[in-house]
């Protein structure tokens, strides 16, 4: 499959300090040889490559009518070979239902599942390494709040994800 046809990859814009503040945590417990990314809210995983153009018009459109989300982050969440933070939101899982709705017919069986929300912190490591980390940030952890500011589409690389567009909210 060519670069230009591979797929898509839908993530939430979080504010700056969310995004700083998880994105140390990534770098700091993410394996380093497969760390790409910054922090980020997954909201779809495969978008198809070919559709670019519709999908960047429905991201435009629905980003022009909507206003920030506010975000909870409670505690942290097992992945069994890792470690993530829990992300409340109903205006989050609502914002997501309508995007779901425009690109009907395009979801993968993945991302057809329940939306779960979450930002990953640590992954693809053994149990007891990831179990320990769980313990560590659960013992500490204090929850707080946080923004959805908008969204941004990444074509997958097979790894590295390339920045296609960003699209605010209002």
């Amino acid at each position: 499959m060519s670069a230009d046809h591979a797929p898509f990859i839908l993530t939430l814009k979080l504010d700056d300090e969310s995004f700083r503040y998880f994105t140390a945590l990534r770098d700091e417990h993410f394996p380093a040889e497969r760390n790409y990314l910054s922090a980020h809210i997954t909201l779809f995983h495969k978008l198809p490559g070919d559709e670019e153009a519709r999908i960047c018009e429905v991201l435009a459109d629905i980003s022009a009518e909507q206003p920030p989300l506010s975000l909870h982050f409670p505690g942290v969440q097992s992945l069994g070979g890792g470690v993530a933070i829990q992300v409340e939101s109903q205006e989050l899982v609502r914002a997501r239902q309508r995007l779901a709705a425009a690109f009907t017919g395009w979801l993968s069986p993945q991302d057809q599942q329940r939306f779960r929300p979450h930002i990953t912190v640590q992954n693809k490591v053994r149990k007891e390494t990831a179990a320990a980390l769980h313990s560590q940030l659960s013992t500490m952890w204090q929850p707080f709040d946080g923004l959805g500011e908008g969204l941004i589409l990444w074509r997958y690389l097979g790894g590295p994800w390339e920045q296609i567009g960003e699209f605010l909210f209002l």
